[in-house]
């Protein structure tokens, strides 16, 4: 009887048996026709050949007794169809001792197969490493090759020289102070508000030396001035601190000498105390003559200008570009809050 149900009531596994049963219909009726059309031929039966009895016989005797053939497998006691999709799930089960070594088998294979996963890994881990550190060292050894040629290129500086402060850079020598009592200390008022703070320890460490060392002696140090208007002859003491002043005439540390083909040779001396030796200094006039003796020559100089300027006109002792000497003394007397300034020009071929 023909199963009227609708397709929505059937489960998958009638509709996948319907199926297979449409598909089988479609194979038989394809071979059909392909055997009406005369596409397919039918097998032959192959000829019987005629075999002697006593070959037969013998054959029967020697052949070796064959084991009887294998139960045919039962036919399932089911009124439903089979169809050849279904052989593949009645498949007898495998033997477990066979699974089990197959099993193994693979597990083995895939062992070794991670092993050597692994130790390609850490060959070329070591490899990459290796090439690391061999590419670190070669750019080292660059780095310093190129370091190497680039200071060999760079040229060495000259020292620097060692910041000094000159107190002749802020007051002219020879200030003091004559107090009431007749003591006399130096004047730092006159030029101390223009020292940076950071240098007035130094600046005041020069009036007052605490070990007083003096220039060596040269043939071309000057020994003594001698000025006739003043009826004058003193020695000269390298330096115009507050001790060297006390001694006599000073000479500024500039450099300066009297034999220089260029340079302003400063010479200072007090005009109220220590001997008052440039006391009438402001008696000279344009044209006197003096001289400055060195332990080898003697040189004649000529009053080119006097003049009356502040005690910080620094200026006056800078280098004139011809061989003078400048005479400083403070100004007016026992008031001192002026310098008292005469310029001379040494006389050419004068010395002797």
């Amino acid at each position: 009887m023909r199963d009227r149900r609708p397709v929505d009531e059937l489960s998958i596994e009638e509709l996948e048996r319907i199926l297979a049963i449409r598909k089988r219909e479609q194979r038989m009726q394809r071979l059909k026709r392909l055997k009406q059309d005369g596409r397919v031929m039918p097998a032959a039966a192959a000829p019987a050949q005629a075999v002697p009895q006593s070959a037969s016989v013998q054959q029967e005797a020697s052949a070796p007794a064959q084991k009887p053939p294998p139960a045919p497998r039962p036919a399932p006691q089911t009124s439903e169809p089979r169809f050849e999709d279904d052989l593949f799930a009645e498949r007898p089960p495998e033997d477990p001792e066979r699974a089990a070594q197959r099993k193994t088998i693979i597990n083995r294979i895939l062992l070794a197969v991670e092993i050597a996963a692994v130790a390609g890994l850490l060959f070329l881990g070591t490899g990459m490493i290796m090439s690391i550190n061999a590419l670190e060292q070669e750019t080292r050894a660059a780095q310093e090759l190129a370091n190497q040629q680039r200071s060999a290129g760079i040229p060495t500086p000259e020292p620097t020289s060692i910041l000094t402060v000159r107190i002749e850079d802020y007051v002219l020598p020879g200030g003091h102070v004559i107090e009431a009592d007749d003591t006399v200390r130096f004047n730092l008022e006159e030029f101390i508000d223009d020292v940076p703070s950071h240098l007035r320890v130094a600046v005041q460490q020069q009036v007052f030396p605490v070990n007083i060392v003096r220039p060596p002696e040269t043939p071309e140090t000057a020994r003594s001035i001698s000025i006739p208007r003043l009826n004058l002859d003193q020695s000269i003491v390298q330096g115009t601190d507050w001790d060297a002043l006390k001694e006599g005439v000073g000479q500024v540390q500039n450099g300066a000498h009297p034999a220089a083909a260029t340079g302003n040779v400063v010479l200072a001396a007090h005009n109220d105390i220590y001997g008052e030796l440039f006391r009438d200094l402001d008696q000279m006039q344009v044209g006197d003559e003096f001289t400055i003796r060195t332990n080898s020559r003697t040189f004649v100089y000529r009053v080119r200008e006097t003049r009356i300027v502040d005690p910080t006109d620094t200026f006056v002792m800078d280098d004139q570009g011809v061989p003078t000497v400048t005479l400083i003394s403070c100004y007016p007397y026992r008031v001192n809050n002026k310098r008292y300034i005469v310029v001379a020009d040494r006389v050419d071929n004068a010395g002797a």
